[in-house]
């Protein structure tokens, strides 16, 4: 082992534990800002593929803290999905429901009033 690969595995463990970080924050928040999932998916893939490449290099240290930093990004990426989905349905419901308000109110307004009702 040598100390670039020492070095560069402290770094990649350090910036799973870091990624980990985010995943808590956004698992608090439950909505996405102001990070994108294109960008963190673009991370994740090169740490996809630097667990095929640090072998060839005998960097094992370098690809044990790749397991643990692709591993982190692959979980923000998929809570960053699950969160921006749950929004978005969340919305169109609430504009259903609204519309159907809207359609409810308009058509009580507009329909005139039976017979039997008028006093």
């Amino acid at each position: 082992m040598s100390w670039q690969d020492l070095v560069n595995g402290a770094f990649e463990i350090g910036g799973g534990l870091m990624v980990l970080l985010h995943c808590r924050q956004l698992y608090r928040d439950k909505q996405v800002r102001g990070a994108s999932w294109i960008a963190t998916a673009f991370f994740a893939s090169w740490g996809w593929w630097n667990l095929y490449y640090y072998p060839h290099l005998n960097q094992w240290l370098s690809f044990a803290g790749g397991v643990v930093i692709v591993l982190a990004n692959t979980l923000w990426v998929f809570m960053m999905l699950y969160y921006i989905r749950r929004e978005r349905v969340n919305q169109l419901t609430k504009m259903k429901l609204h519309q159907a308000w809207v359609e409810r109110v308009t058509r009580e307004t507009l329909e005139p009033e039976s017979p039997s009702t008028i006093p």
